[in-house]
């Protein structure tokens, strides 16, 4: 999607008064992301874990309003990986939760090609599906979302997948009731501002 696409869509999110939304997924295992930390002098910070693979899966949208501009926040966890009918639930979700058009944008990943998804997109008709360029994520400010997210379960150290999803649940609430948490996964990303 080039910036002609892009202010093409623009035009089109006004002129349908279309909610856009920035749709990605990612992974949260219980082997916690490591950040630096301050301590003593000496006492060299130590994380504990179990050495687990178990994870949480997720996918979420950034949503922006046609009228105000306002920034929302929708999500889905699933202990299994996110595949194209756990994307098509989410889709159907979201056609469900938010009134009128609405706009999703994002990467060419399989999950969002697949049979159900397509199907949505066929047979909704205030569905409308864009794609971001090949190897593009610095375009979706949903990657800032988890990037918020990593950094705020630095350092954990969950003990089992329902602890996992109860840090992962409080702390999306967190980001959700923040505009301007939100406004700084639009703004650092590489989109031109709305």
């Amino acid at each position: 999607m080039g910036r002609e696409r892009l202010a093409q869509g623009k035009k089109n999110a006004s002129r349908l008064g279309a909610h856009i939304l920035f749709v990605d997924e990612s992974g949260f295992m219980l082997i916690p992301p490591v950040r630096r930390t301050w301590a003593p002098k000496g006492s060299t910070p130590i994380t504990v874990h179990r050495f687990s693979h178990s994870r949480v899966s997720a996918i979420s949208a950034v949503s922006v309003s046609p009228v105000n501009k306002r920034l929302s926040l929708y999500y889905h966890l699933s202990r299994d990986n996110i595949r194209s009918a756990d994307v098509a639930f989410f889709v159907r979700e979201l056609l469900r939760t938010i009134p009128g058009h609405i706009i999703v944008l994002w990467d060419n990943s399989v999950t969002h090609r697949g049979a159900l998804v397509r199907e949505l997109d066929r047979t909704r008709e205030r569905l409308h599906i864009e794609y971001f360029p090949a190897y593009a994520p610095e375009l979706n400010p949903d990657e800032r979302v988890w990037s918020q997210l990593k950094e705020l379960l630095a350092n954990g150290r969950p003990d089992d997948v329902a602890e996992l999803e109860d840090h992962l649940l409080s702390s999306l609430v967190d980001i959700r009731s923040s505009q301007s948490r939100l406004r700084a996964c639009v703004h650092k990303s590489d989109l031109p501002l709305f």
